[in-house]
Order: structure tokens, then sequence, then C-alpha cells
């Protein structure tokens, strides 16, 4: 992928991160330093900034701008969520990382339409740090809901009471964005890969001993053995360690209910199997994915896959035991989408009145889009609890349960 001409916001952004780095001890840093800043430092960062453009044209989407089913089916499980909860008052859905807030959207709708008992107790909260996306989720969540659209409360993470939220902590595609370190097998070692400069434009990348000791504890804790001879030398992955302070901090914050982790990834035998020798780190820009995270600064998204296994171990130590862990195609044809698609073609004759065969063929297109296993269907879907009783517990989620095909 070819070097574009570099915008002046990227100029600024890699003169910034020059300076940390010639004031850094040894003149590098983590690529996880790195990674947070290009993403996330509050002037220039890709999410801090009007950079990110998320869709169709865009530098990627999400399911949810595939239609509202997505939103739909969600509040679904939501609504059943708050059914085996008892119906508590006030039932807060707290979304981590709302991207456009089309998401949200699609969810208040629909909770206010069918479920009209819900929405009078709900409250619901939009962790977001990135300004730019406050303002584009205010704006969308106006013109999508109109006075409804005040419902809804934006804070950090941080900000939230500890002990405080019965309900749902919800994501969707957000902790494949928390910055990784990266790593590399050199001469039967773990070595960490670290950024540097030489001339204060261009980064380029150095070994080094391992940052923290995180990092071995880590590959011990979901039972990857790096230092055997079967991962040769020239083998790199990523570590996710951000996850686990995130994590955390949902865990002081809920009281009674629910974590649901939506979002590309692997079990950790699978994240760190032998034919991923280059590990899952990607770059998207204007809807297109590379591997350079030197290039476009602060003007792409950077992700690295998930390791659910690390989520589940981590979650039983913080009191965040693990309810079910599915695919996304699955989970939502257990929710109903099978019974649209079915509707799609034993009823799509409004859909063909006003909108011709082409446009009933998209409609089943974007139906099949959630589900396809070569795609957003085989995301990850992670239900982990806290506080449940015994008979709550025992009472397994919808989206969980396997569908009748």
């Amino acid at each position: 992928m070819k070097d574009e001409l570099i915008q002046p916001s990227e100029v600024l952004l890699r003169s910034l991160i020059a300076s940390r780095i010639a004031e850094s001890p040894e003149r590098r840093i983590t690529f996880a330093q790195y990674m947070e800043w290009v993403l996330y430092e509050p002037q220039h960062g890709y999410y801090a900034t009007n950079a990110v453009n998320i869709g169709a044209e865009g530098d990627f989407f999400t399911s949810p701008h595939l239609g509202a089913d997505f939103g739909e089916l969600l509040a679904e499980q939501f609504a059943e969520m708050w059914d085996i909860l008892g119906n508590p008052v006030p039932f807060t859905l707290v979304e981590m990382g709302a991207g456009a807030g089309i998401l949200a959207a699609d969810i208040l709708r629909y909770l206010q339409q069918h479920y009209p008992e819900i929405f009078e107790v709900l409250e619901y909260v939009i962790v977001e740090i990135a300004p730019g996306l406050i303002s584009q989720q205010q704006q969308v969540l106006q013109n999508m809901l109109g006075k409804t659209a005040a419902l809804v409360r934006w804070c950090s993470l941080e900000e939230i009471p500890k002990n405080s939220i019965v309900g749902c902590f919800f994501s969707n595609e957000l902790v494949d964005a928390l910055p990784v370190h990266q790593f590399a097998v050199e001469e039967g070692q773990i070595r960490e890969i670290y950024v540097t400069s030489r001339d204060g434009v261009t980064f380029e990348e150095v070994t080094g001993v391992p940052s923290t000791p995180k990092l071995t504890e880590y590959l011990d804790l979901v039972g990857i053995e790096l230092l055997s001879s079967v991962y040769a030398d020239g083998y790199r992955s990523e570590i996710n360690l951000a996850a686990y302070n995130w994590l955390s901090t949902v865990a002081e914050a809920l009281q009674r209910g629910y974590l649901l982790t939506i979002d590309y990834g692997y079990p950790a035998s699978r994240y760190y199997s032998l034919g991923r020798r280059q590990g899952t780190l990607q770059c998207y820009y204007r809807h297109m994915h590379h591997d350079n995270p030197y290039i476009n600064i602060g003007q792409q998204d950077i992700t690295a896959h998930v390791d659910f296994t690390a989520l589940e171990r981590w979650g039983d130590r913080l009191q965040l035991p693990k309810l079910g862990f599915t695919q996304q195609g699955l989970f939502l044809m257990a929710l109903g989408l099978g019974d649209r698609i079915t509707a799609l073609s034993t009823g799509g004759e409004n859909i063909v009145k006003s909108q011709g065969i082409s446009g009933l063929l998209r409609c089943r297109d974007t139906l099949h889009q959630l589900i396809d296993p070569m795609g957003l269907g085989n995301f990850g879907v992670l239900v982990q609890t806290k506080g449940l009783r015994e008979e709550e517990r025992g009472r397994s989620l919808k989206g969980l349960k396997m569908p009748l095909m």
C-alpha cells in the first residue's frame, strides 16, 4: 500500500511521538504506547479527531451499519436480561465504544416500541473518550430519536461509581482497538518489539527485553509455551494487557448483571497457532486493510484480534465468570434472525412494491452478512456475569442457546 500525501495533522502527531521517543529511556517506546498515541492522543489521535470514518464508504464498517436488525436483536437479549434480574429499577445499559451512535439509536427505538415497561425504567450510558465520536454520536441520536436522545448520557468508564450498575455492560468491536504489546521470538527467547525514530519523522522497530513481566505472566495464564522449540525464530504476535484494566474497571462498576463482548478473535490456542506467525495486527484506511501501522498516522484505525481465553480467565479472577461463548451468527439466529430471513422469503411483498426485487435481495443479503461464517458471523460473543443468584445463573440466555436451523 503506497503512502499518500501526509496530512498536516499527521505531521504534528509524528513530531509529537518522535519527541516523546527522544525523551524516553533508551530512546524507544513499546508498541502499546505507540498504538495508544496514534489512536487516542487527545489532539491528533485517530479516535480523538474527526478522522474516524465508519460506514460502507469509510475506513471500516460494523454490524449496525447493515441495518437495524443487529440492534433490535440485541434489544431482545437485553429484555430477557431485565426479566432474569427481576425487573430492576433502574435497568442500566452501558455501551462501551458506541461508534457512530447507530446501535444505541436502534436499541432505544426498539425498546421504546416493543418494551415500553423497560424503556420507562431504562438508563442508557455511552462510554466514549473520543471527542470527535461523542459529537457524532450526539448528532446521530438527535437525528434518529429526537427528544428520546435526551435519555442518553456520556461518561468515561472510570467515572461510573463502583458497584453501581444493575444491568448490562456491552461492546461491539471495542476490545480489538485497545493498545497491544507486540513480541517476537528470537534465539528461543521472547523479545518485545519497541518503536524508535532516527530522524524524528519516520519510525522503525527494534527488539529488546520485555518491558514488564506481565507479558510472560499473560502467556502462562492462557497456556501458551512460546519458549518451547515449537515456535521458531521470527514468530511474532500481540498481547493485550490493556484488556485486563478495562475488564477490572467493568467488574468494579457492575453490581449485578452481565458483560456482553462482541468482537473478532479466537481462543488462545488458535490465536497463537503456528500458522499465524505474523500475529493479527491490521490497519484500516478508507475501507482497505494492510499491516503497516507506521503510515497514515492518526488517519487510520489499528486493531488486533481478541484473545477470548484471556478475557475468560481474567474474568474468573475478577468475579466475572463466563456464562457462555458462541459465534455472532449463532447468537443472532437464536434471537430470531432466522425468522426475519424467513419472513423476507414468505412476506416480502411490501419491500418488492416499494423497492423492487433488487431491494428485497439487498435486504436478504444484509441479513446474511450478519451471520456469514467467513465474516461478521464468525465474531465471538462472550457473556460474563456478576452478582447473579444461583437460580438466575441457571437461566441460560436465549442468545446462547443453539438455534433451530
